[in-house]
Formats: C-alpha cells, structure tokens, sequence
C-alpha cells in the first residue's frame, strides 16, 4: 500500500513510528483537505471516570498550545476538540462529566466544541457490523481466563521466534479451539446474529464479546484479536438506557479521530504500542488515519497520578476528597491555592517530548512563589498565638499622639496599584509560639527572656519582662516597649497580630508523600504530616473584607494572600465566615512556603514529635522488613507475621490451599498468594547475597 503524500502545512516536529496501515490514500487525503480547508485540528479526550489532574494539565498545554507551535500553525488555523471518551458506564458518572468540563473552562483552554464518544455509539456499531461483515470480526464465547490462556500462548510463540526458536518446539498449541481460539473463523451469517442479540440484551454480561481478527503471529499483544464490545448492563452516564453494548478503547477513539477530522492524535508513550490496533482498524475500515504522536507522561515528585491510586486515596479517606489540596488534582491544586497562571506555565515550563523524567515538585512551587509575589496582598498572621500584654501601652501612645499606633502598610511591597491597609498596635497582641523562647540561644534571633526583638510597622523594641505558663505551655508574655533613641538595634522584627484579630484555622500541607517516587508500597508511604491543622490561628482584621464566605467557590480560585514571613495562602472552601456578623468558621490553605530563611528555621513541637513519631515507625517497619528476609519463601505463608493464623492448610510447596476457617483458597486467590511469593523469594535472594 504506497500514496503520495499531500502537500505539506506543517513541519515534521510531531513525527513518530510510521506503519503501513497509516499511510492513507489520495483520495482520504483529498477529502480530509476538503473538509478541513486549511485547518489543524488536535483533541482532547479525557474518560470521565476521575478528576482531571496535573498530568491532563500538561495534555491540555500540549493539544490547545505546544502542539500547534511546535508544528508552526498559525493561530488563526488552530482548532482543539475536548472530546468525553465515555465508553465505560461502570467506572463514570454526572460527577466526573461536569468536574471535566468545569476545570477546562477555569484553565482558561476554549476548545472548538465538546464531543462525546457515545454520541458516536450508533456509528461505531454501524462499523463493526460492516467489520464482521468483511470478515474481520467476530463474537467469540471465550471466557476471561481463556482469553488469557490463548493470550499468554501467543506471547510464548512469538518470544520463541523472536529468538530464532521453533514456536511449535516452544509453545506447541494444544488445539485450535484454544489459539486461533475456537470462534475466530466462523461464519459471517452467525456472527451478525449473535452481535445483534448481544445488542438485543439476549445474552448475560460476560457470556459473549465482539473481536477483531488481527494477528496471533505479532510482537506486539496488542495484536492478538482485541475485543471491540462487551456487553454491560449498566445505563449510561450521558446515552442514557438505550444500549446494554459498550465498545472499547482501542475501537472507539480512532475512530472518533477519524470521525472529527483530527490531524493530529496526541497520546502518551504507554500507548505507543497502541499504535499498530489504531491503524489496522481505520485501516479495515478505509477510514482516514490521523497521525498519531507520544509524548513522555508527566511525573511529579511525591505524588501519584494513577487514576487507580487516586481513587483509592479518595475511597480509603486518606484525604479528604477528589480537591484536598494535597492532590495532584486540578481540583485540588485550585483549593490549595495554585492559580491557572501558575498550573499553565508550570506546564509551559515543562514542555512536551518524548524523554521519560521525573519532575521535581519544587519547579512547581518556585512557578507559584514567582506568580504569588506580584500578585497577592499582605496580612500579618500567627499560627500558634500566644498573648503579650503591653504594661507600657498608653505611655507609648501618648508619646506619637493620636492614630500614632495606627500603621499604613502597602498591600504589595512592589506595586503601588495595590494600595494600602491599616493595622493598629493594642495593648494587648498576639505573636507566633516560634517568635519566642524560653532559653537564650545565639543563633535565635527574636524574643527571648534576655533579647528583644523588633515590632514590625511600630519599629520599637519589644522586651519580656514576665512569663505564665500553664503547665509546659507558654500562656502569656508581659512585655514593655522601648521606642528610645538610644535603644540597641535588634537583630530581627516579628510580626504580630492585634487583639481585634480574627480567630481562623489554618492547615500547613506538606509532600503527600515521603518518597519522592512512591512504590508499589506507595500507602505506606503516604506522609502523616502532610496536613498539619493549626485550629486556633489569628489573622490581622485587615482581611476582614476579603473573606467572607459569599466570594468562596469551589470552582474559582479564591482570595489569596501572603502572610508576612509565613507562606501564601489562600481561602478554603469550608469557610463559613460572615464579614457581617464576625460568625462562623474562617479556613485557610497554605499554598506554598516562602524561601526560608536558613539561619532562623525551626520546626513546631508539634512537628518535631510527628517527625520523631515517623522515624519510630519507619525503625519499626525496617525491623519487620529485616525478619521477613529471614523467612524462607516456602514458609512465607506460616511464619510471616502478616499471614499468621490465616491459613490451616497448605500444599507441598508451602502455598496455602485452605483458609483459617477451612474454606478453599480460590484459584485467583492462590494466583494473588503466588505472585505475593514469587516477590518474596526476588527480595529473599537479594538478602541472602548480602
């Protein structure tokens, strides 16, 4: 099969593995030019079954953006289609259409209309009719683990002629019923029936399935008959009840590219061996064949952007839903405070090609401090209050007059255009638990009993003069203020908060984390720090117009802010506050720290006992590592604390036949045992060489 290759419109920045079945004829060529007059169409289209997440951020940057610079398409001939792939019912919902569609519209990306490959259910059915019809499909009966069997026979004969082996001497077929399986060459009059009883509802879910007659004798298991449809009864999200067929993956979405006149299908490089299933079924069908290009996915430090992962977080209530901050999710990224500005440069930043690497999380945050700095207005908060009472405050303000501890202070330090607020100093003001110590220490620069600091905006010196404690907690501060000439300069000022401060809950996030690439054990090493709650924070009442809970939406990004010498913030969805009426709860995120100043970093109490309480627990699970090495695999199921007393009987190689209640262990039971094993003996061995 050979063409002429239409007159070019782009470059070749988007080239990939050519096949012969891409290669579309002169006349595909001439209608698609035709149809498309000049312009270059991508899409973009994620399953409804989850919330989108910084990795379909990355997607949306390439197919509404980088891909058309990259090709050198004008603006003005650039068209993207945001496109559902919804052939799955089981695993999608209303929920998950709308979040799609709303956290497109919040990136700001305008696509050139929305798509859903069910509405396309009737045409793709029409299709592989006309497939069985030319032979090139079938209903098979084979069950799943069958399926299996004759997939896994395929993949031993093709290993054995990969290496110059006799497939036959390998990976002998055992019957035809079972490879090339005991459906695939029967009549085309049969096939057309059952597939039209299977869309009847005449048949139980499982029981038949529709597949391509490809290739048992490829590299690629892709190859080996795919299945186009199964039968599910279960309505559809978006079709509503009117099919109890659903096609898959592989089937529909090449299709629905050829459908909307895409030129180019971008996907990620785990589905380049996808590629040879997408062409062979345009091909089949001698529909037109965009092409197809793969790019590396995106990898993020200290998160997980499986879908599967993601779910279970979700599920198992690690976090407190799809858009807790500490999710890789658009949804959550928005809560936490990150702004489309700074998701969309972040992924301009990145870029698209083909090279596999992992990102590191603080490209992000740096992305979020340069966009934050210039943009967000100052307050002054503390995290862990403790009270000051000043015993010289109305002697001091007698000295500057009226409205002399009132203080102007300029919303952003860079741009005049943001304007100003007021703070005014009391008698009484709360610092931060981390701006006072009990013992003087050198490297300590604010207050301590025998070391003043200075009062950030009042600019005088504040010094303790007694401390009241309840219990080990520091209650309350007496101190004076010393705004002489001749007062010594102090070596740091502390921000502060008056007594007219309002009281609010701020939530620190840390890496969800500990592993910057969490494993196959990645629940174990989520990070029980990642969200350390501060209940009892007080903000300067300056905000006090800007928080009120009529302004917070789930869907937008809300008012953000920079507390002076903690980090940027921004309003939570939980906030409940009325500016009116002082009541209900005010919440705040922090979306990223600033940079930290080295020489006065330390950690809370609070934090320093979760830190050593992780250490304790990760000493603990090295020593139940180092005893499971000293187990043998055949007593793995015995003698593994993790398995004790859940087994009675075993077979002769240690593999558990019999539960503790003395039920059979199922086949795919013992399989999961197995597998758990055949892991157990890698490590075993690798210990035992050490």
């Amino acid at each position: 099969m050979t063409s002429e290759a239409p007159p070019p419109t782009t470059n070749n920045a988007l080239a990939a593995r050519e096949l012969e079945w891409a290669i579309n004829s002169p006349s595909l060529l001439a209608e698609h030019a035709a149809i498309n007059k000049g312009i270059v169409r991508t899409r973009f289209p994620p399953e409804p079954n989850g919330y989108l997440h910084v990795g379909h951020a990355k997607s949306m940057n390439m197919n509404f953006r980088l891909a058309f610079e990259k090709l050198g398409v004008p603006m003005e001939q650039r068209r993207t289609i945001f496109r559902y792939d919804d052939t799955n019912p089981d695993a999608e919902s209303p929920e998950y259409i709308d979040s799609l569609r709303r956290d497109l519209a919040w990136l700001g990306w305008e696509p050139e209309r929305t798509t859903y490959s069910s509405d396309n259910f009737q045409t793709l059915y029409e299709l592989a009719v006309k497939l069985i019809e030319k032979g090139l499909a079938y209903v098979c009966d084979m069950t799943k683990s069958e399926m299996e069997a004759q997939r896994d026979l395929a993949k031993r004969r093709s290993s054995a002629r990969a290496v110059g082996k006799d497939p036959d001497v390998e990976a002998p077929i055992p019957s035809s019923d079972v490879l090339p399986g005991r459906n695939r060459d029967t009549p085309v009059e049969r096939n057309l029936r059952l597939f039209e009883e299977m869309k009847l509802g005449m048949h139980d879910e499982g029981s038949l399935t529709l597949r391509l007659k490809m290739d048992f004798e490829s590299a690629n298991p892709n190859m080996y008959d795919l299945v186009a449809y199964r039968i599910r009864y279960t309505p559809h999200p978006h079709a509503g009840k009117g099919w109890c067929i659903y096609p898959n993956y592989d089937f529909t979405h090449g299709i629905c590219d050829s459908l909307e006149r895409i030129d180019y299908s971008i996907c990620t490089l785990e589905f380049e061996t996808r590629r040879e299933p997408y062409y062979w079924i345009l091909w089949a069908l001698d529909m037109y064949r965009p092409k197809v290009y793969e790019m590396s996915r995106l990898n993020l430090e200290y998160t997980v952007l499986s879908k599967r992962r993601l779910l279970k977080l979700v599920n198992a209530k690690y976090v407190r839903g799809w858009d807790d901050p500490r999710m890789p999710t658009i949804s959550g990224l928005r809560r936490r405070g990150y702004t489309k500005e700074i998701i969309n440069t972040f992924c301009n930043d990145v870029g698209a090609t083909r090279a596999m690497n992992v990102v590191e999380m603080a490209k992000l945050f740096q992305v979020a401090r340069t966009t934050l700095a210039d943009s967000t207005r100052r307050a002054m908060a503390v995290l862990t209050p403790v009270k000051v009472v000043i015993t010289n405050f109305e002697e001091e303000a007698a000295k500057v007059g009226e409205g002399g501890m009132t203080f102007e202070v300029q919303n952003s330090p860079t741009d005049p255009s943001y304007g100003s607020h007021t703070v005014s100093l009391t008698q009484t003001i709360y610092i931060d638990s981390e701006d006072f110590r009990l013992e003087d220490d050198p490297s300590y620069f604010r207050l301590s009993p025998n070391q003043p600091v200075g009062l950030k905006y009042h600019g005088g010196n504040l010094i303790c003069d007694n401390i009241f404690k309840d219990g080990d907690s520091i209650k309350e501060l007496t101190c004076h203020l010393d705004s002489s000439d001749g007062r010594p300069k102090p070596k740091s000022h502390i921000t502060w908060v008056p007594s007219d401060g309002i009281t609010c809950e701020v939530r620190v996030y840390n890496h969800l984390f500990t592993e910057p690439e969490p494993s196959d054990r990645w629940e174990e090493e989520l990070n029980p720090a990642s969200e350390i709650v501060h209940p009892n924070a007080i903000v300067d009442p300056s905000v006090l117009e800007l928080v009120d809970k009529k302004d917070v939406d789930k869907w937008k990004s809300n008012q953000a802010l920079q507390f002076e010498r903690l980090g940027y913030f921004v309003v939570d969805t939980d906030t409940t506050f009325d500016s009116m009426t002082k009541e209900g709860k005010l919440v705040f995120n922090r979306t990223v720290s600033l940079k930290e100043d080295k020489a006065v970093k330390k950690i809370s109490d609070a934090e320093a006992k979760e830190k050593e309480r992780r250490a304790e627990q990760q000493r603990k699970d090295a020593a139940a590592r180092d005893i499971l090495m000293t187990i043998d695999p055949k007593d793995l199921f015995k003698l593994a604390p993790e398995y004790i007393g859940s087994f009675s009987q075993y077979d002769e190689t240690g593999l558990p036949t019999h539960n503790a209640d003395g039920t059979e262990v199922t086949k795919s039971g013992r399989k999961k045992l197995e597998k758990e094993r055949v892991k157990h003996a890698k490590k075993f061995g690798k210990g035992a060489k050490h």
